[in-house]
């Protein structure tokens, strides 16, 4: 189950933007980070909730999309995502958030999975610009953006070509393929 539930969880960039994500939805996603392993257990992450159609547009200025996919800016107004979770760390609880973000993020992402939606995780971020646009205080430093909605594209895994190219690309049909190593190549015994 959990091995399925981990496939279909690709990183999405097309979205039915129709297709709305309630505040009690991201609340539900925010909860299993909550729940995940924190460094120390000092649980420095805070968390923006974002899914109100105007906030979706000002975020959404904010973001960088797909650096493989260089004749493409992101998704087409229709197509972006319908919720955000921003992901910050307190500076007062802690100056170093160690891996907890992507902890966090990945029990996040499985969680919308497992309700039938998709996402993203977007680290290139114009920060100071997110920052005022979301009135973020100075204690919090902006980790992530995670980019949520009913997905609208089809994200398939390929094996990784004997060129050893990892670059993710499109096919004719809008089709997104992600080159993978295989297990073998990872696991060193």
């Amino acid at each position: 189950m959990i091995k399925e539930l981990v496939t279909k969880n690709r990183s999405y960039r097309r979205f039915y933007q129709d297709s709305a994500i309630d505040k009690q939805t991201l609340r539900e996603l925010v909860d299993l980070a909550r729940l995940s392993a924190s460094a120390g257990n000092l649980q420095s992450l805070k968390y923006i909730l974002v899914c109100e159609p105007e906030k979706n547009a000002a975020v959404f200025g904010h973001l960088r999309w797909a650096i493989y996919l260089k004749d493409w800016s992101g998704p087409a107004e229709g197509e972006r995502p319908s919720g955000y979770i921003v992901i910050l760390g307190d500076t007062e609880i802690s100056e170093n958030f160690f891996c907890d973000h992507g902890i966090a993020a990945q029990s996040i992402l499985l969680g919308a999975t497992e309700k039938g939606l998709g996402g993203c995780m977007l680290a290139s971020v114009d920060r100071d610009g997110l920052r005022k646009t979301l009135d973020i205080p100075d204690k919090f430093e902006i980790l992530l953006v995670i980019a949520l909605g009913k997905p609208k594209e089809k994200v398939v895994i390929e094996k990784l070509g004997k060129d050893g190219d990892i670059k993710y690309w499109r096919d004719k049909d809008g089709v997104h393929h992600v080159p993978k190593r295989s297990l073998d190549d990872i696991v060193i015994e």
